[in-house]
């Protein structure tokens, strides 16, 4: 593609960047931006996926509409969400005073941009299958079927494949919406663009309150080229606002530098820390409870097998049957490898448990987790409600111990 229509595109929209990466997603985006094909774009929070659209829309024949309607399906309550982007009926429920136009009537003709389209409740993507197959849509309440002809285009930072096989997602929607791809790259995979972006933020903050603009030594950028940067471009600009304010020096080194940059092995930012820690306490306290009450109750069980077996040996058996270990062993199905090992010890009619190695407290978290990620089916999101935790703090703790999910 002509090299000055993307150099057009980036100083109409205020991209900043000349990695191949971000190049070719807006060539894909510029190329598809003529037809009527469905887009889904796709990237981590925070790499700039909302232009996006608005390039899909403004280089296609829709422009002329002026009809651009964009939707955050994550910030709508589940129970809303066929109304607001389908529109209901007077009476349809309560508080439906009046019928209501939903989004995809009020886009007719133009282009409709869903992000966190993930996000959607399954009932809510057979009713966008349908419109993304025939054009078809009924509002909330009502049985006649309308058209729309619409563009849509939506985008994710979740692992659609992940969210199918978790049974969070429609297959059949995932292939209508990936009709065309693109990747929007994260912030690490185009170093040749960070420092540009950051002298970027910096002089906005400068004009904006009248102050001398900072500026990198040779060591601070290449700290800042190197950073890994999880939050993508919406940290990097964090930091330089947050720097341009409150840094006196306006030649920043690399020590200052540092200050404002999260240890790349936390997802917590400097001002949520101990927030964070908090949460990691009452988090580890709630788990610690919850093992110890099933510990309990598998010590009780095994208590009463052990009674029972003994009561139908004679006094001279020193082990149970094979098949009877089995059933005690059944109990405590990782004794191998992490739970305690209880050996059964018979001499002169009584009972002798022995705990061959005690368990840690890494070692109960990890197998409480692992627990709950298998009676949930893999999903991090209903395990980390059945531990009492965040989903976040989960992730956290799914790396800290190693655990292969």
């Amino acid at each position: 593609m002509d090299n000055n229509a993307l150099v057009s595109v980036k100083q109409r929209y205020g991209i900043i960047g000349n990695s191949p990466l971000l190049n070719r997603a807006l060539e894909v985006a510029l190329r598809v931006a003529p037809t009527d094909l469905t887009v889904l774009i796709t990237g981590e929070s925070g790499v700039g996926k909302e232009f996006f659209p608005k390039v899909i829309h403004d280089y296609s024949a829709r422009k002329h509409s002026n009809k651009y309607v964009a939707v955050n399906c994550g910030a709508i309550p589940e129970g809303t969400i066929d109304s607001e982007l389908f529109g209901h009926e007077k009476g349809a429920f309560t508080g439906a005073v009046e019928a209501r136009k939903g989004y995809f009537e009020e886009a007719d003709g133009g282009t409709i941009f869903l992000d966190e389209v993930g996000e959607l409740p399954l009932a809510t993507q057979v009713r966008l299958l349908r419109v993304l197959q025939t054009g078809e849509f009924m509002r909330v309440g009502s049985a006649k079927v309308q058209k729309t002809n619409v563009r849509v285009v939506a985008a994710t930072n979740s692992n659609l494949m992940k969210a199918i096989a978790d049974g969070r997602f429609r297959e059949d929607l995932y292939y209508r919406l990936n009709t065309v791809p693109i990747i929007v790259p994260a912030l690490r995979e185009r170093p040749e663009d960070i420092h540009l972006l950051f002298r970027r933020f910096a002089t906005e903050v400068a004009t904006q309150y009248k102050m001398p603009p900072i500026a990198l030594n040779a060591e601070a950028r290449a700290l800042l080229e190197n950073y890994y940067w999880r939050g993508n471009i919406r940290q990097l600009k964090n930091v330089a606002e947050q720097i341009s304010a409150i840094e006196e020096s306006r030649d920043i080194t690399p020590q200052i530098l540092a200050k404002y940059l999260v240890d790349e092995t936390s997802a917590a930012s400097p001002s949520v820390t101990q927030s964070a820690k908090v949460e990691d306490m009452n988090s580890e306290r709630e788990l610690l409870y919850k093992i110890l009450f099933d510990m309990r109750s598998d010590i009780n069980d095994l208590k009463r097998m052990l009674a029972d077996l003994h009561s139908g040996y004679s006094s001279y058996r020193s082990t149970p049957a094979p098949t009877e270990q089995k059933e005690v062993r059944a109990l405590l199905p990782h004794a191998s490898t992490h739970a305690p090992v209880v050996e059964e010890v018979y001499a002169e009619g009584e009972v002798v448990e022995e705990v061959a190695r005690e368990m840690t407290k890494a070692d109960m978290q990890r197998e409480q987790i692992i627990k709950a990620l298998r009676r949930n089916g893999g999903s991090r999101r209903a395990a980390a409600v059945e531990l009492f935790m965040s989903e976040r703090t989960l992730y956290r703790k799914i790396k800290e111990l190693n655990i292969e999910e």
